[in-house]
């Protein structure tokens, strides 16, 4: 009998998949639940892309009033990373946002970040209307609440979006252990 080589098509491969980071600044961490762990996974999520050669987009909302990404993300990203300031909750309809987005030439898209509920929800929805498929990565992203959590990740889940974590991600890009990039990762994961 042939072996099987075909994936699940809902598997994450390295080359067809980018990570947008939604707004993970300095003024959320004293209000969102388990901010520390969010960050910790987004960092582990960043790391991880990076290591893999995948592409990053980073958001930042109204930096002016809400810092900048958090320093613990920031000083991982891969040189060359675009961080685009919005004031619109989603990441799409901002015009470099949607150039960054474009300029990847990829449809699959893992997302982390923050609100969960608000900025999350509506960029994957609206990454979701405009022919994206989408991972939402649960253990790195957050609201103030654990229910306004909830309530983003049951409502991207119900539009479609893929719930997963940030280490399930990575190793279903990796496929299989014995490389160099693996033996990184599974550092990042302990």
């Amino acid at each position: 009998m042939a072996a099987l080589e075909a994936r699940h098509p809902a598997l994450l491969h390295a080359n067809q998949t980018a990570l947008l980071v939604v707004d993970v600044q300095d003024a959320f961490r004293p209000v969102i639940d388990d901010f520390d762990a969010v960050v910790r996974n987004c960092r582990i999520l960043v790391e991880g892309f990076s290591i893999l050669g995948a592409p990053i987009v980073v958001s930042e909302q109204y930096p002016k009033g809400l810092g900048h990404t958090v320093p613990e993300l920031a000083e991982v990203l891969p040189p060359g990373t675009p961080i685009v300031e919005k004031l619109r909750f989603s990441v799409v309809g901002v015009p470099d946002l949607d150039v960054a987005i474009t300029a990847t030439g990829l449809r699959r898209w893992v997302v982390c970040g923050i609100e969960a509920h608000v900025c999350v929800n509506q960029s994957v929805h609206d990454l979701l209307a405009a022919g994206h498929e989408i991972v939402i990565a649960a253990d790195a992203v957050s609201s103030r609440t654990p229910a306004n959590r909830q309530v983003g990740i049951d409502k991207c889940a119900a539009a479609g979006a893929v719930v997963s974590s940030a280490e399930t991600v990575l190793f279903e890009m990796l496929e299989q252990a014995g490389s160099d990039e693996f033996k990184a990762i599974s550092r990042l994961v302990r």
